[in-house]
């Protein structure tokens, strides 16, 4: 296991915005997949925003996300 549960990490950068997709794992063993959004505001500082979807949500989430993608792409 690797640094707070940490699994898997793969960064993506867009202009003022990094993406952090991470993969890990809880103490009970549960896998789970954090989505980090980090942002310099302003004052030079970051602002971050998380989201967690656990692995027996990721079918459903990713149905979503596809679909919200092919909408956006589409218009």
């Amino acid at each position: 296991m690797g640094l707070r549960g940490e699994i898997f990490s793969e960064k993506a950068i867009s202009g003022r915005r990094t993406y952090f997709f991470n993969v890990k794992e809880n103490r009970h063993g549960d896998i789970f997949l954090n989505i980090v959004e980090s942002k310099k505001n302003n004052n030079q500082d970051f602002e971050r925003y998380s989201l967690i979807v656990f692995e027996e949500d990721l079918e459903v989430f990713l149905e979503g996300f596809k679909k919200a993608v092919k909408f956006i792409r589409e218009k």
